[in-house]
Formats: C-alpha cells, structure tokens, sequence
C-alpha cells in the first residue's frame, strides 16, 4: 500500500511538472528596433535553451518561476522572470563597456586585467601624488585578432578598344557575405579585403529559368541604366545550373575532415559544428557513405566509412568530438584523401568537407605549400568543400585558397541556420558538381563601349589565353546553383575609334558598327568527368530596358553590388547611398520564403547606422 501510495505521489508531481511547462515566443530587436538574429536564450541555472532565428524570433519551454537569460556578443544581457506570459519580447541595448574610476598611481600608465587593457586618460596633482583617471574599456589585445584575409586591387575600367575582352572564373563561393554579416552583427565594420563583392551577390538564389537544351547550365542577361551612375550602363549576365533532385544525384563517399585542435574550443566553433553537421547526417541516404577524419596534435579516423542508413553511428562519432591540442591540418588532409581514394565511388560524389577555423599551425603552414598539397590530388576526382567558423583567428585566406584549388567550394558558418541553408536548403549544390572548370569571356563591342569594369572577381581574373587552355583551372557549378556577374560600362561618345599607336592601326568591322550587339560572351566548362572542355557562344544585343520592366534578379543583384562598393569604401561606388540602396532592396524582395533578401535588408540598415 505505501508503495502504491509512493508511485501515486511521484506521478501527481510529474503530472504537475508537465501541465506547468508552458512554450512562450517573442522576438528580440536592438534599440534601432531592428530584429537580432543569433540571441542565446537561456534557462539560468541550467543548459537549457535556444536562440533567435534570422527575424530574431524564438520559441522555449519554460515552467512558472523560470529565470530567461538574454545575451548576445556586444549587448547587455537581460534577465526576465517567466510568471505566466505567452509573449515575451526584448529589446536589448548595446553594452558600452565603459566606467569610470579614480586610482592612485605616479604617472599614466596602462595595465592588463584578465585580457582586458585599461589605459589612464587623465590626471591631476592630490596631497603630491598623481591621480590618474581611468576609461575602463574593454580592448582586446591587439595580438588576439590574427584573422587573415588576401588583399583585394580593385578592378578599374579597361578601354574597349586596346582591351576588348575580359577572362574570369565563375564563382559560386558565398563565404565572404556571411563573415561580412558576422561583423555587422556583432557592430563592426568588416575589413575592406573582407569584403568580396561577388560573393556577396552569389550568396542569393536568383529566380532564373532552368536550362532546357543539351548543356547543364542556362545563360541569362539585361542591360540597364546603372542604379549609382545613370551615365553608365549595368549588363547583368547569369548563369544558371541544372537542379537534379536529391533521390536522382549519383551516391556519395564523403569525408569529414574536421579540426578538433585548441582554437576551435569555444560555442561558435566545435559545438556549431557538430550541430551543422548532424544536419548534414540527416540529409544522407542508404547509397552514401561516410567517414570521418580528425586532426589536432596529430590526425585520426574515427569513423571508418560507414554507409548513411547508419546514420546513429555517424552521430555518436561526432558527439564524443572534444577540442585540444595544436593543428596539424597538412597531416588531417593527406589521411583525409587517402580515406577517399580507399572509398572511392565511380561515377559517385567524392568530396572531402573539411570544417576548421583555418588556423594550421603545426607542419605545412604556408599558403603556397598547402596549394600544392591539394593541386596533386584534384585530378584523382577527388573534390573538397570548405566550411569556415569562428572569430579572431580566422584564416579566410587560407580556406579560400584550398577551396579554389580543390574543385569545391566554401561557405562560412556563423549560426546555425546558415548550417541549414549550406547543408540542407542547399544540398546538392554544396555538395554535387555538375560542371567544372567553368569559364566566362566576354568581348565588348568599342563602337558602343568606351570602358567596362568588371565588379568582383578580382581573385578570379584569367589571362586571355587562359580560356582557350584545358589544364587551366576555374571553378565548378553545383546542381541548381546559379552564378550572377555584373559589369558597369561608360558608353562610346565619339565616333572613331583609334589606338593611337606607332605601329597599328584599329577599324571597326562591319558588325560593331550596325551597333546591334554591346558584347558577345563565350563559356568553356568540363563534364565533372571529363578532361576536354565544352565551348558555348551567345550574343548579347544592346537591348537598354527601361527601370519599370527591370527584373528582380537585375534590381536586387545591384543592390548587393552596390552595397559592397559602400562597404569597401570603393572609388566606383558613384552615388550609392543606402537610401536608394534599400528602397532597390525592397522593390525586388520577391518572395523571399526562407528570409535571406530580408535580412539583408536589415543589415543594411544596420550598416548605416554604424
């Protein structure tokens, strides 16, 4: 009877604790009242907890008496009682970090307290003694932030006539605009070599028309006033790849190469990526296969290839992941490589990912030796994709450079629903190559064009000769991936044409000038198998749309465009302002289903007020 009694006491107390839980909402905004995106949201006294998504909303269980914390990097946290609301919304401030004090010492001066430096301002005489008055200011230490990214010389305008064509490789990398997110965020402003602006426009899906002929790709383009310099014009080319569904893409041997060393130990490193990672497990099917490599110290396989209906397996193998140790990257990648070629699937998707802050401090080091690591091992079909995380000691460069040169592509994850969009909204192109080696070149009519600037691609620019050359290397186009370049051109206000030069002499043949055409635009691209590249040549007629008829592909791709000229502080942004920039923004937001045109807007709001 008392055991009865026992269990009917302890199932009253369950019943109780269930019917009290209780799922509250609310959104979290900064004073501007614009929504935060990455808010922890914390049960205090516990683990328990969530963060705000992309619109800065969030969803918890909480029980009566509960405490929430709020906290973000750069914000003053805020802590509020659960008593029975069904919305709670925050609106937190940004933390200044800044008090005053008075302290007694001989002369200014500048000491470390737990990192932070704090540095005497003032002084006065007292009783013969200095009284030094201290900012108390959170700084941190200069040493800290090794973050390394390649300079970027912008491209200037080049004359029609003694350049008249432009060679460049595609790029479908979207890195840049995440970590460039990651600044604006946390209040900083990105450092201009940061700023990629051809990354920036490629992070966006542009509502372009799948390709319906022979090649894997459609080519699209529009000619428009430019939004910054009505003088000029803007030609938008795009291109976009075809979209094979999940069920029909070829099995996959994948490789997770993952860094576990010392500086991935903090929240948006090693725990981000486990959990971007189980996305990705989850995504797997039957046919594909898995095995996971780790590298610190000294490199590891803890997981030999393991087939993805295993799928509690592959989890439990990324949940013992701990960080420690220095970063032997160079040794991670060569058993990473191994591990493929041993697994090697024909006809399938081999593709090493490899996840790290970039920070390879023990054995191979240097850019141009890790280049060369990776050039020797792409021919063997083996492809890498790169996902970047954390702060301070990003090594931006360094993923690039293994990204270009691996055949893959790179992204940067900064929370958890970029992880989503990488990993899950983007699978197949992330992850499945349907053509390499893809190369634009463009040829600009000089009876219209005076000069043409290419904007981006600066680390993606090739030599004229560079196109017609099959062992040169450019980048790969993933299954509905698309790609959006623009050009600015400074249109022809006279009437002949003349180098003037010792030696030659330019004439304009028949068909530049019947002026129908403003360029023609040829593409190379190779088969993911293949070795001999495929050549497509179009024709594009000098076709000026009128701003009313403008797509929203040409509209928003300019207002990225131009946001990243204001951002790199360029000499070619012209009359860009955000005003103009937002309202361009907004006219073509589109539908917008997962939130991406959104947020952007709200980052460039942000930006603005910074």
């Amino acid at each position: 009877m008392r055991t009865l009694k026992l269990l009917l006491g302890l199932l009253g107390i369950l019943i109780s604790t269930t019917l009290s839980a209780k799922t509250i909402s609310g959104v979290v905004t900064d004073e501007s009242n614009l929504a935060i995106p990455g808010v922890s949201v914390v049960i205090k006294g516990t683990t328990q907890g969530t963060s705000t998504n992309i619109d800065g909303k969030y969803t918890i269980e909480v029980e009566k008496g509960d405490i929430l914390v709020y906290s973000y990097i750069g914000m003053i946290s805020q802590e509020i009682k659960f008593l029975n609301q069904t919305v709670i919304n925050v609106s937190l401030k940004a933390d200044q970090c800044k008090l005053q004090e008075v302290v007694i010492c001989d002369e200014e001066s500048e000491i470390d307290v737990s990192g932070i430096r704090i540095r005497g301002v003032g002084s006065i005489t007292k009783n013969k003694k200095a009284m030094a008055f201290y900012q108390y200011e959170m700084m941190p230490d200069l040493n800290y932030n090794t973050e390394g990214y390649s300079t970027i010389n912008e491209n200037n305008y080049k004359n029609a006539v003694e350049t008249p064509v432009s060679t460049f490789s595609i790029d479908v990398d979207a890195a840049s605009y995440s970590n460039v997110r990651r600044f604006l965020t946390n209040g900083e402003k990105p450092p201009i070599d940061a700023v990629r602006i051809e990354e920036m426009i490629n992070y966006f899906n542009y509502n372009y028309e799948q390709p319906t002929g022979e090649h894997p790709f459609a080519i699209h383009h529009e000619i428009a006033r430019c939004p910054w310099n009505n003088d000029n014009l803007l030609l938008h080319i795009g291109l976009q790849g075809k979209k094979i569904e999940t069920e029909n893409l070829p099995a996959s041997n994948l490789v997770f190469l993952l860094d576990v060393s010392g500086s991935m130990n903090s929240q948006n490193k090693l725990p981000l990526l486990k959990k971007a990672f189980k996305l990705l497990v989850n995504q797997l099917r039957p046919e594909d296969k898995v095995a996971i490599v780790v590298y610190a110290g000294s490199s590891g396989l803890v997981l030999p290839s393991t087939n993805g209906n295993k799928k509690e397996e592959i989890l439990n193998a990324l949940n013992k992941l701990n960080a420690g140790g220095s970063t032997a990257g160079a040794a991670g990648l060569e058993l990473a490589y191994k591990t493929a070629r041993e697994n090697f699937i024909d006809g399938g998707n081999n593709r090493i990912i490899l996840a790290t802050d970039g920070d390879f401090n023990v054995g191979i080091s240097s850019n141009a030796e890790m280049e060369r690591l990776i050039e020797k091992e792409r021919d063997n079909g083996v492809f890498i994709s790169v996902l970047g995380f954390g702060m301070g000691n990003y090594k931006d460069d360094k993923m690039e450079i293994i990204a270009d040169k691996g055949n893959g592509n790179y992204s940067y994850i900064d929370n958890i629903l970029e992880a989503k969009k990488v990993l899950v909204n983007e699978f197949g192109g992330t992850l499945h190559t349907i053509a390499k080696d893809v190369k634009i070149q463009i040829e600009f009519n000089p009876a219209i064009v005076e000069e043409y600037r290419l904007i981006g691609y600066e680390n993606r620019m090739l030599n004229k000769e560079d196109f017609d050359d099959d062992k040169k290397d450019a980048g790969e186009l993933g299954s509905g991936h698309n790609v959006t370049a623009l050009y600015e051109i400074k249109l022809a206000k006279r009437k002949k044409k003349d180098q003037n030069l010792k030696y030659q002499d330019t004439k304009l043949n028949a068909k530049a000038l019947s002026k129908d055409e403003i360029a023609s635009v040829k593409f190379r691209y190779k088969n993911p198998e293949g070795r001999k590249s495929i050549l497509i040549t179009e024709e594009i007629p000098m076709n000026i749309q009128a701003k009313q008829s403008l797509s929203e592909n040409f509209q928003f791709s300019a207002a990225v465009a131009g946001f990243g000229l204001l951002l790199r502080e360029s000499k070619h942004k012209g009359n860009c302002n955000y005003e103009m920039l937002i309202d361009l923004a907004q006219n073509s937001k589109g539908k917008d289903e997962e939130g991406y045109r959104g947020e952007f807007i709200r980052l460039m709001k942000l930006a603005k007020h910074l």
